[in-house]
C-alpha cells in the first residue's frame, strides 16, 4: 500500500462556535504534539479567525484513557495559536485542580445545565437561585502574562493594568487607570456586564463573548480616553465617561 492510500488521521479536536461568540476547541485526545500540528494547519486555512479569538478549553469529552494531559503546556499551545483560553470546561478532579493552579474559571461539562421538563406538568420550574459573591478588589499594578478572575461578581482595579495582563469577571470590570492589557467581563454570558477604565488602551475588550482587539480600538474617537463600553445587541459601544 502506498503512502497515498493510507486513511488520513481522524482529527484530534472540533472547533464549534458557542452561543456567546466564544470558540470551544473539543478535544478529542491527549496527544499536544499532533493538536499543534492540526492548529498549524487550522491557521494556514484561516487566519484571520487565529487572532486573539477568545477560547473555552473543552476536556470533558476526553476518553476515559486520555484523561492525563498536561493542561498548562496545553493552554501555553493555544496561545502560541493565537487563542485566548478564557475558560476549561471540565469535571474532572486532576483538571479542575491545574484550572485552580492557573486560576482560569471552569465551566460545567457539555449539557451539565440541561434538565428534563414535565410537560404534563402545568406549574413552571422554579429558577435557581443565583449565587452573588463580594466585589473583587484589587490595589495592586497588573502586569503583564498575570491573569485576574472575579468570579460570580464584579472586578475592581485600582491601579495601571500592563500588556499582557488580562482581567475576567462574571460580572462588570472596572480599572481606575489605564488599561492596556485584555478585559473580559460576563465571560458566562452576561450581556448587562459593562467595562469602565480612565484610560482606554486596550489589547482587547470583550463582554459576554462579543469583543474588540487594539486594532479595531484605536480606530475609534475614544482611544485614550475615560469610557465605559457596554453591549447593544451583537455591538460593542463605547462612550465618554
Amino acid at each position: 500500500m502506498s503512502q497515498a492510500d493510507l486513511p488520513e488521521p481522524s482529527p484530534a479536536f472540533q472547533l464549534k462556535g458557542s452561543m456567546l461568540a466564544i470558540t470551544v476547541l473539543e478535544l478529542a485526545h491527549n496527544d499536544i504534539e499532533r493538536l499543534d500540528q492540526q492548529l498549524a494547519a487550522k491557521v494556514e486555512q484561516a487566519p484571520d479567525f487565529f487572532d486573539n479569538t477568545p477560547l473555552v478549553l473543552a476536556l470533558d469529552k476526553l476518553p476515559e484513557a486520555s484523561r492525563e494531559i498536561d493542561i498548562p503546556a496545553l493552554v501555553a499551545l493555544c496561545r502560541k495559536h493565537r487563542l485566548r483560553t478564557l475558560a476549561l470546561r471540565a469535571s474532572d478532579a486532576a483538571h479542575l485542580e491545574a484550572a485552580a493552579a492557573l486560576d482560569l474559571p471552569v465551566l460545567p461539562p457539555s449539557g451539565a445545565r440541561e434538565r428534563k421538563l414535565d410537560l404534563a406538568s402545568k406549574t413552571p420550574p422554579k429558577p435557581a437561585e443565583p449565587t452573588y459573591r463580594p466585589t473583587r478588589v484589587v490595589s495592586t499594578p497588573i502586569r503583564g502574562g498575570q491573569q485576574v478572575y472575579a468570579q460570580g461578581g464584579d472586578l475592581i482595579v485600582l491601579a495601571p493594568v500592563s500588556p499582557g495582563a488580562e482581567l475576567l469577571a462574571d460580572g462588570n470590570i472596572h480599572v481606575y487607570g489605564p488599561l492596556r492589557g485584555r478585559a473580559l467581563a460576563g465571560i458566562k454570558g452576561d450581556t448587562t456586564a459593562r467595562i469602565f477604565c480612565q484610560q482606554l488602551a486596550a489589547e482587547m475588550v470583550s463582554i459576554a463573548g462579543q469583543y474588540k482587539v487594539a486594532e479595531d480600538l484605536r480606530r475609534d474617537p475614544l482611544w485614550a480616553e475615560a469610557v465605559q463600553i457596554g453591549l447593544s445587541g451583537d455591538v460593542l459601544n463605547i462612550t465618554r465617561l
